[in-house]
């Protein structure tokens, strides 16, 4: 009998990383001539991927993307954001605790993010975390990523799981509509970088902080 499985998506979820998004941005888009954006602005741009965040920004300040912009646009974002990881992005207050609490109850834990292997992999590294996952899928280990819930389902395939009894968190729209069509259970947190306010993502729980991410808690949701 496989184990429950909790899937947890990255940015916004795992770690806060916008700080050093924001920044890689910038960089990335300043040859273009368009306007910084700050940190509270992040959630008009994250969610689908470097791709997307860099075609947000483009249509945010409505200027045309071509592509040889974007191409050198991609590349100046993933050589600065690899230079600089882990940087200031730190993991969530309590989320550490939260790993360890679920791996000694029985959970296997995945990872399952948007973000390209080659940007998550060292960032996990760098802030010791990769030990805690049995599975860790990016945007580009499948031909398909979140929404498209073949995302999640490629991730608990890869960790010999079972939908019935996985839970997935995060904390935008991309994370529980790619739950929902898996027919994963869902808890959203409230303190990532929803594109809507969590409580509107339709999640099956919502919590405030990592101390309530708990084994009763994915009992009630998975038994």
């Amino acid at each position: 009998m496989s184990s429950s499985l909790v899937i947890f998506d990255l940015d916004g979820t795992l770690v806060d990383t916008a700080p050093d998004l924001i920044e890689s941005l910038n960089h990335a888009i300043a040859p273009a001539g368009l306007k910084p954006f700050t940190i509270e602005q992040l959630n008009l741009l994250v969610g689908k991927g470097v791709r997307v965040m860099i075609e947000r920004a483009f249509d945010y300040h409505k200027t045309t993307l071509d592509e040889e912009t974007f191409n050198n646009c991609f590349a100046r974002f993933t050589e600065h954001y690899r230079a600089g990881m882990p940087g200031k992005s730190r993991p969530y207050p309590g989320i550490v605790a939260a790993l360890e609490r679920l791996k000694a109850t029985g959970y296997d834990l995945a990872v399952c993010t948007n973000k390209r292997e080659n940007l998550t992999m060292p960032l996990l590294e760098g802030l010791d975390l990769t030990h805690h996952f049995k599975v860790i899928t990016g945007g580009d280990t499948f031909p398909f990523r979140k929404p498209d819930p073949r995302h999640v389902l490629g991730t608990i395939e890869r960790a010999n799981g079972d939908a019935a009894r996985t839970v997935m968190v995060g904390d935008s729209s991309n994370d529980i509509d790619s739950a929902k069509g898996a027919k994963v259970a869902a808890i959203a947190v409230s303190f990532g970088y929803a594109d809507r306010p969590p409580e509107e993502l339709g999640a099956d729980r919502l919590i405030n902080h990592y101390d309530q991410l708990t084994s009763a808690l994915i009992k009630e949701l998975i038994g």
